[in-house]
């Protein structure tokens, strides 16, 4: 699947001299993140002699090559040559994923921009933290801070916008929510997106061989817990996952 001027996605578009960037969509939607993380996938798959690395953001996929090893008409013409292979936006999800389940405080003194959240969103808080905890989300994107995920689409009616002003500083573990998506924060920061929930979770562990815990194309879900559960779990967690389970899912 190639673009054309009716469609004008997939897009191919050059980086500086070393780079390409397939555009999928202008903006974020599931099957455009799917498309960009499939496409990445196959990228790496084809081990294309100087392909230097790739990655995928929230709906593009970038490669960056040595130029001087592979010309860049020839990258080009690969890419656009594996862009026609399928079409992308239905694409398998890559193999090697994970399920994470992860226990969250939501509101409260942990979390207190979950009522302003759910107003915002034209619910109860109640309502809300029933929403959020029961909904399934993607790692869109790895991106901002080490290891740190954007998880999404949530349902329409959370697509909010930022806050007006930052949010001085939010702990790491944070759950935080606008436009449709969660960042779960790996370390402490300001932030303009508003604090509906708090975890355990360390999506940066640099002590470990694998020091980023998730992967895009991963999959999230932030059940509801007390904050006394929270505690005990935070008392007891020696690896990180901050009470998280996870298993192992296909495409």
């Amino acid at each position: 699947m190639i673009s054309s001027d009716s469609h004008p996605f997939p897009r191919i578009q050059p980086v500086g001299f070393d780079g390409l960037l397939v555009s999928f969509a202008d903006t974020m939607a599931e099957s455009s993140n799917r498309a960009a993380l499939a496409f990445r996938n196959a990228l790496d798959l084809a081990q294309w002699p100087g392909v230097i690395e790739t990655s995928a953001s929230l709906a593009s996929a970038y490669v960056r090559f040595d130029p001087y090893q592979l010309p860049h008409a020839e990258i080009r013409s690969r890419v656009s040559e594996l862009l026609g292979q399928q079409n992308w936006f239905d694409a398998p999800m890559p193999s090697g994923r994970k399920y994470w389940r992860v226990p969250t405080v939501y509101g409260g003194d942990l979390a207190p921009q979950l009522n302003e959240a759910a107003a915002a969103a034209g619910l109860t808080s109640d309502e809300a933290v029933r929403r959020l905890s029961d909904t399934r989300v993607r790692v869109l994107t790895i991106g901002f801070a080490p290891g740190q995920p954007y998880l999404g689409p949530l349902g329409p009616e959370f697509n909010i916008p930022r806050l007006q002003e930052l949010t001085p500083m939010v702990p790491e573990g944070a759950l935080v929510l606008a436009i449709s998506q969660f960042v779960l924060f790996s370390g402490p920061t300001p932030t303009g997106w508003r604090h509906v929930g708090q975890t355990a979770f360390r999506c940066f562990r640099p002590e470990t061989p694998n020091s980023f815990a998730l992967t895009p194309g991963d999959e999230m879900q932030f059940y509801s817990v007390t904050q006394e559960d929270l505690e005990h779990i935070r008392a007891n967690d020696f690896d990180g996952s901050g009470g998280a389970t996870y298993q192992e899912i296909g495409s």
